[in-house]
């Protein structure tokens, strides 16, 4: 499982480059790759969700006691 953990990691860390350029220079990436609104970018964008709130539960692996990756 720990490639899923990973290729979600690199999603969310994507999305949150794309927030990046939105929030400093109004460019978003993903808009200008596929489409405002399209139901690709829709998609793209569900599934970097998804990964954020699968990553949630990274808090409770991570602090969990007795627990060696």
């Amino acid at each position: 499982m720990k490639w899923f953990d990973n290729t979600a990691l690199t999603l969310v860390i994507i999305g949150a480059i794309n927030w990046l350029l939105v929030g400093i220079f109004r460019f978003d990436l993903v808009a200008f790759l596929f489409g405002n609104l399209t139901w690709l970018s829709r998609v793209i964008y569900a599934i970097i969700g998804l990964c954020g709130l699968y990553l949630i539960s990274l808090f409770g692996r991570i602090s969990a006691p007795g627990s060696h990756s």
